[in-house]
């Protein structure tokens, strides 16, 4: 039997390359996406980093075993003592201060992605939580990767976005999704194909919201 990890992607393949291989992903890549779409993309990125960590605070929660309390709660760490810190600073290298981000409106694509991880998180189990969580932490490493390389193949490309690029083709980024994504591959031994179809529903909606992430950056041009 497959991984769980490999189930979900074939189960959406066309979906997850949308996600992955997004319009708004390649304008950024070589340079030509709009800065006003940027950076109503990072505004929105920060709220979505709180409701991830909410999200891995949850996982916190339905954690039974010690080993998997201390891979959420170090996962929930990490997005609040180091990735919202460097967003925030990043964001400020963008002309977007504290208060711009305390004091914004959430948009309707991150209220329903967000939540939605939340509600899978609260009606399900930690495996269901994970899985809506996947697309988001395995995604942006593949993103960025192919981004990578249409700006190494591109005669034309900026460096405008370069060091966004860079955060997540890091190898502690890499690593992370590698381990997050080893996490649920652990989790998905001996699972009945029902369940294993019923996760890949969970990950398909998931990337479908991710899709709908990327579109509203680009929805502002």
């Amino acid at each position: 039997m497959s991984k769980l990890f490999d189930q979900l992607k074939a189960g959406c393949q066309s979906d997850w390359q949308n996600y992955t291989q997004h319009a708004f992903v390649e304008q950024l890549a070589v340079g030509a996406l709009s800065q006003a779409c940027f950076r109503h993309y990072l505004l929105q990125d920060y709220l979505f980093l709180l409701h991830f960590a909410r999200a891995f605070g949850l996982a916190v929660f339905k954690s039974n075993q010690e080993e998997d309390i201390r891979f959420a709660l170090g996962a929930c760490e990490s997005i609040v003592n180091t990735e919202l810190k460097l967003h925030i600073s990043y964001c400020q290298e963008w002309g977007i201060s504290q208060d711009d981000l305390v004091n914004l409106p959430e948009s309707t694509s991150n209220m329903a992605y967000t939540r939605y991880v939340l509600e899978r998180g609260l009606a399900g189990d930690l495996l269901e939580l994970y899985v809506a969580l996947a697309p988001c932490v395995v995604g942006y490493a593949e993103t960025a990767a192919w981004a990578q390389q249409l700006r190494d193949s591109s005669d034309h490309a900026t460096d405008t976005y370069k060091s966004w690029i860079d955060m997540y083709i890091s190898e502690d980024y890499k690593g992370f999704a590698t381990a997050f994504k080893d996490q649920i591959n652990s989790m998905g031994d001996g699972l009945s194909e029902r369940r294993r179809a019923e996760l890949v529903s969970v990950f398909s909606a998931a990337t479908r919201l991710e899709i709908d992430f990327w579109q509203m950056g680009l929805d502002l041009s």
